[in-house]
């Protein structure tokens, strides 16, 4: 794994993972929008949702997002993910993967709101799944996966949005439900 990337297998105890999984599920405000691909509109194949400081509003794939108030559990997350990191978010996108047929394509979090070179710390719960990470054109270094296990915790450094590309593919094997809380900061 390159150095840009720090990964801690065991951020939160398996009882506690699970106990937010089932909470988290249950409370917070999933949507399944439209997004433009390809000149066509398609649901994406995931559920989403954006939470945060008022401020925090973001923007990827045409889609807009006005952040909504912090949970407490999210919010008690979010402290203890910015002690462990080092840094200070201001807000989560949250996916629900419900199956292996719900995934993420390749991309980078370059959007302008988020910096030069955001920090974004990801927080996984539920499901084991295979998280995919390739150089983007003129980078050095070789495609890696991680199985990304519940409790887990993934930074992605300051450097990782400028060089490297990210998914969550789909899988034919039969997995559980999963949920990927990706913690950022957007704005100044």
């Amino acid at each position: 794994m390159p150095p840009d990337f720090q990964y801690f297998p065991a951020f939160l105890p398996p009882a506690e993972a699970a106990a937010l999984l089932a909470s988290l599920t249950e409370t917070v405000a999933w949507e399944q929008r439209q997004i433009r691909l390809f000149g066509q509109w398609h649901p994406q194949p995931r559920l989403t949702a954006w939470y945060g400081e008022p401020a925090a509003r973001y923007a990827y794939s045409g889609l807009q997002w006005e952040p909504l108030p912090w949970l407490p559990a999210l919010a008690q997350l979010r402290a203890r993910v910015e002690i462990a990191t080092g840094h200070r978010y201001n807000s989560v996108l949250l996916n629900r993967y419900r199956h292996g047929r719900d995934s993420m394509g390749w991309h980078a979090d370059d959007e302008p709101e988020l910096g030069p070179a955001p920090v974004i710390a990801s927080l996984s719960l539920g499901a084991e799944r295979r998280f995919r990470v390739r150089p983007r054109p003129g980078t050095a270094g070789a495609a890696f996966g991680l199985d990304l296990g519940p409790g887990s915790l993934l930074v992605m450094g300051s450097s990782v949005q400028q060089h490297w590309q990210h998914a969550l593919p789909k899988t034919a094997r039969p997995v559980g439900e999963r949920l990927n809380l990706t913690f950022r900061w957007v704005g100044p």
